[in-house]
């Protein structure tokens, strides 16, 4: 079996330097201990979404310092070839989801960008989008059913290492699970953006309509940063 330093180790190096840096000191190595064992036994058992080197891809794509805008969402997709680390996202050549059919909705009817073929939503992450589940993983074809495992802890602490910089930074919640985050979010520096989520099962109850993406870049206009260019090639 494993040392403890070892267990640690491993879960540690899959995260890149700067977010290593920043998330180790806030984290418990007992939380890291039982949340690699229950991903462990999780993934022996059967089979789990993403697959084990893209769970922390959203952290690979920028650096904290680099973090304009925060969406945060529920849990990864859970059938077949859809999750792909980057919350919401699928990869190119993946069917477009319920819920990004309606992100891709929103944003036409927010800044007129047309649905792009592709729901590959890398471009957004490569502009300073952070895109986060509050939970990471999921076992396949069960929502939900990685909660309360110890996700959340290392969710909750990566939103505290954005929400303790000053740059002011847009933090977007979708749904429940995602606005409990809420009270982490000083507000001002920062602001919140929240609404039901973007699913098929609540998007008509404050998520369509809600123009999001020009919620973001007056936010972040009027703080003197570089807004998000929301467009993605068709």
């Amino acid at each position: 079996m494993a040392s403890s330093a070892t267990v640690g180790e491993q879960f540690w190096d899959r995260l890149p330097d700067a977010w290593r840096a920043t998330l180790e000191p806030r984290i418990e190595p007992t939380i890291i201990e039982r949340l690699v064992a229950f991903e462990r036994r999780e993934r022996a058992e059967g089979t789990v979404f993403p697959p084990a080197d893209r769970v922390f891809r959203s952290l690979h794509s920028l650096d904290p310092a680099a973090v304009r805008c925060v969406i945060l969402g529920q849990d990864p997709y859970h059938d077949d070839g859809q999750a792909h680390g980057l919350a919401f996202s699928v990869s190119a050549g993946v069917g477009i989801p319920p819920s990004l059919r309606n992100i891709f909705r929103e944003l036409e009817s927010d800044l007129g960008i047309a649905p792009p073929e592709s729901g590959d939503l890398s471009a957004w992450a490569e502009r300073g989008v952070l895109l986060l589940n509050t939970v990471l993983t999921v076992r396949a074809h069960e929502p939900l059913s990685h909660r309360k495992q110890g996700w959340e802890i290392i969710t909750d602490a990566i939103i505290d290492a954005v929400a303790q910089q000053e740059a002011p930074t847009a933090f977007v919640l979708w749904g429940k699970p995602a606005q409990e985050k809420a009270s982490r979010i000083p507000v001002p520096p920062h602001a919140i953006i929240a609404s039901a989520h973007p699913s098929p099962l609540s998007a008509r109850r404050g998520f369509l309509g809600s123009r999001p993406f020009t919620q973001v870049n007056e936010f972040l206009n009027a703080n003197g940063r570089d807004t998000v260019d929301w467009r993605l090639a068709r």
